[in-house]
């Protein structure tokens, strides 16, 4: 379902990446719209679940994504607190980059910001680079120009040259 985010006054719209490759992966995902939902914003739209190798650190399982839109409050730095404080919650240990995680929510944008602080890059800075982020992105946001880049989700997907295949899951 394609969806225009709403312009409400004090809201900023936000889009999140949530993925997890351990457990049981899709319980996982559903768990975390449930809490990111009550706890960091309004989910308005979310994409199909999405399954990918792992990219990065290949030699583990595979991941299921999904991307949500919402509406928040907060602050960017309140949403990232949030949003650990949601991984945590759910069991996510931060030992490894690129390890295995239970789930990793990532802000891909926060209204058209752009945000560079050393805890948060904002929008993502591997957006255009991953296929897996891409695919879901663009179901619910095909003409949403990247601040940064100037481009629509449909020509970064386009554009993209991960050669990762991202499944729809049924």
């Amino acid at each position: 379902m394609i969806f225009d985010a709403c312009n409400l006054p004090n809201m900023n719209n936000i889009y999140l990446l949530t993925g997890g490759n351990l457990d049981n992966r899709l319980q996982n995902l559903q768990k975390a719209f449930t809490l990111i939902d009550e706890m960091a914003g309004n989910v308005i739209a979310k994409s199909a679940i999405y399954e990918t190798a792992a990219w990065g650190v290949t030699n583990q399982p595979s991941f299921l994504n999904q991307v949500l839109l919402c509406t928040t409050q907060f602050t960017a730095e309140q949403l990232l607190q949030t949003i650990l404080l949601i991984e945590k919650q759910m069991g996510r240990e931060r030992i490894e980059k690129l390890a295995p995680r239970i789930i990793d929510i990532d802000v891909l944008f926060y209204n058209d910001d752009v945000i560079d602080l050393p805890e948060l890059k904002v929008p993502h800075p591997e957006i255009a680079n991953r296929r897996f982020v891409l695919e879901p992105l663009h179901e619910i946001a095909p003409d949403y120009i990247h601040p940064v880049l100037k481009k629509t989700i449909a020509d970064l997907l386009k554009d993209c040259s991960d050669p990762l295949e991202v499944r729809m899951l049924e």
